[in-house]
C-alpha cells in the first residue's frame, strides 16, 4: 500500500515486547498442567497427564463444561440477533438519537461488573430467575450485545449503500435485501461479534457468583471454587483447554476477515 508507514526497529521491538508481556504469563499453564505433583507447580521428576485424565473423568468438571457451552451458545444467538438489529437500526437512522442508543448499548461493559451484578441480582429476585438457566442466559446475552454492536457497526461503516439501493430498485423486499445483500456484506462483523460474545459468556464469573448457586455451576465458577478450596492442578488443564478454545475462535475470526478482504 502506497504511503503506508512501516514500523521502525525500536517500534517493532516495543511491539514484540508488549506481545510477550501479554502472552507469556498465559503460557505458564501449559507446563503446570503436566506437573507430576498434586499441587500447582512445574513438573519435578516427570511429565504427567494425570490431571487431564482427572478432568475428562470427572462428572463435576464435564458437567460444568457442558453448562458453560449450553449457556454460551444460547446467549450468543440472542446477543447476535439483538445486537445486529440494533446496529442496523442505528445505521439506518444516522441521527443523534441513534448515537445515544448505540452508547447505551455499551453500558453493560462500561459499568463495573460488580455494580452490574448487584443490580441484576435485585432485579432477578423479583422475577424469580435466580439460579436458573434462563436468568444466566439472559444476563450473558445482554452483556454480550455490546461486542456485537461494536463489530457490526464497524462492518456497516464500510458497507456500500449502493448495493442495498440496487437490490431495492430491482424489486427485492426489505427482508430479501436484509438476508441476501446486507447480512452477507457484514458477515465478518457478525462472526467477530458472535465469537467475542461467546468468549465473554464462556469466561464470565462475577455475575454468575451473584445469581447462581447450585443448579447452575459454570466452568469459571468451578475453577473459582477449586481455587478457594484447594489448588488442584486440574484447574491448569482446564485453563489450557480455555486458552486453546480462545485461540481457535480467534483464528476463525481472522480467517473469515481475510477471505472477505480478498
Amino acid at each position: 500500500m502506497e504511503g503506508a508507514v512501516r514500523p521502525t526497529g525500536p517500534t517493532r521491538s516495543l511491539g514484540w515486547l508488549v506481545i510477550c508481556f501479554l502472552v507469556l504469563p498465559i503460557t505458564i499453564v501449559f507446563p503446570v498442567s503436566l506437573t507430576d505433583r498434586r499441587y500447582l507447580s512445574l513438573p519435578q521428576d516427570a511429565i504427567s497427564f494425570e490431571h487431564y485424565a482427572n478432568l475428562f473423568g470427572s462428572r463435576e468438571w464435564l458437567g460444568s463444561i457442558g453448562q458453560s457451552l449450553y449457556i454460551g451458545v444460547f446467549s450468543t444467538v440472542i446477543a447476535v440477533a439483538a445486537g445486529t438489529l440494533c446496529a442496523i437500526g442505528c445505521w439506518r437512522l444516522s441521527s443523534r438519537a441513534s448515537e445515544l442508543v448505540r452508547a447505551l448499548m455499551l453500558v453493560p461493559i462500561i459499568v463495573p461488573t460488580i455494580v452490574y451484578a448487584l443490580g441484576i441480582y435485585r432485579f432477578w429476585v423479583d422475577f424469580r430467575l435466580l439460579d436458573t438457566y434462563t436468568g444466566v442466559i439472559v444476563v450473558h446475552a445482554v452483556t454480550g450485545i455490546p461486542y456485537v454492536v461494536i463489530t457490526v457497526s464497524t462492518a456497516l461503516a464500510g458497507f456500500d449503500v449502493r448495493l442495498e439501493q440496487a437490490a431495492r430498485s430491482l424489486g427485492a423486499s426489505t427482508w430479501q435485501t436484509l438476508w441476501r445483500v446486507l447480512l452477507p456484506g457484514i458477515l465478518p462483523g457478525l462472526v467477530s461479534g458472535a465469537i467475542f460474545a461467546f468468549i465473554h459468556s464462556w469466561d464470565e464469573l462475577v455475575v454468575v457468583l451473584f445469581i447462581a448457586s447450585r443448579a447452575v455451576f459454570t466452568l469459571p465458577r468451578r475453577i473459582w471454587d477449586g481455587i478457594n478450596e484447594h489448588l488442584d492442578p486440574t484447574m491448569a488443564a482446564v485453563a489450557v483447554i480455555l486458552v486453546l478454545l480462545t485461540v481457535v475462535l480467534l483464528t476463525v475470526d481472522i480467517t473469515v476477515r481475510r477471505k472477505e478482504d480478498r
